[in-house]
């Protein structure tokens, strides 16, 4: 199974690229997050999903570590096949995923080309009990399949949460929520602060 390619863009397609690997040509489907990212010629490194079938061999190409685990676990929900989940990691990034997901915001999933109403409803409920051990874990180390310790403010400040009795489901939530009202860079002291007042209303 592939797991990464390194290679050199040969072309760009509507929801695909052309990786040139030692002058062999892969066609890697990727969200439009990832091809926003590349240039024809340039040398890139992806890291891939490979999906065989009996009729295809097909891949599936990220930019991170972060967005290959979204895209697999989005596929765990019912009727969310590979082309859903693209669309859903083309229209949110991966950070914007958690937080929706966390705070059950169905109406930020339901934006994806082919989420309706009830599929948005069914990812966000089915997803929400796995987000808190994503968000804790860190992501994954790129290539090396191992996980690395909690990283970014956010994952502290829900972990110092937990430390402090409160379950991991509720701490992330509280933490996504204060997160987006101070902003994508809050301080991991502001994060806590506003995630403990949120929580004692």
């Amino acid at each position: 199974m592939i797991g990464k390619l390194t290679g050199i863009v040969d072309s760009i397609g509507e929801d695909n690229v052309i990786l040139d690997v030692v002058g062999v040509g892969y066609l890697v489907h990727c969200p439009s997050s990832t091809l926003s990212r590349l240039e024809k010629g340039a040398t890139v490194s992806l890291m891939i999903e490979t999906r065989v079938t009996d009729e295809t061999i097909r891949l599936y190409g990220f930019s991170t570590a972060e967005e290959r685990e979204w895209f697999r676990l989005l596929q765990t929900v019912q009727n969310v096949g590979a082309r859903v989940a693209l669309n859903v990691l083309s229209t949110l990034s991966a950070r914007d995923l958690e937080r929706a997901v966390a705070l059950g915001d169905k109406g930020m999933v339901g934006r994806a080309q082919g989420v309706g109403p009830k599929l948005a409803t069914r990812i966000v409920t089915e997803l929400k009990d796995k987000v808190p051990s994503m968000m804790l874990r860190g992501h994954a180390v790129q290539g090396a399949g191992v996980l690395a310790p909690p990283r970014g403010p956010e994952a502290d400040a829900a972990a110092a949460l937990v430390k402090l009795g409160y379950s991991q489901s509720t701490a992330v939530e509280a933490v996504a929520g204060a997160a987006r009202g101070l902003g994508e860079h809050a301080a991991l002291d502001a994060l806590i602060r506003e995630a403990l007042r949120t929580m004692g209303r």
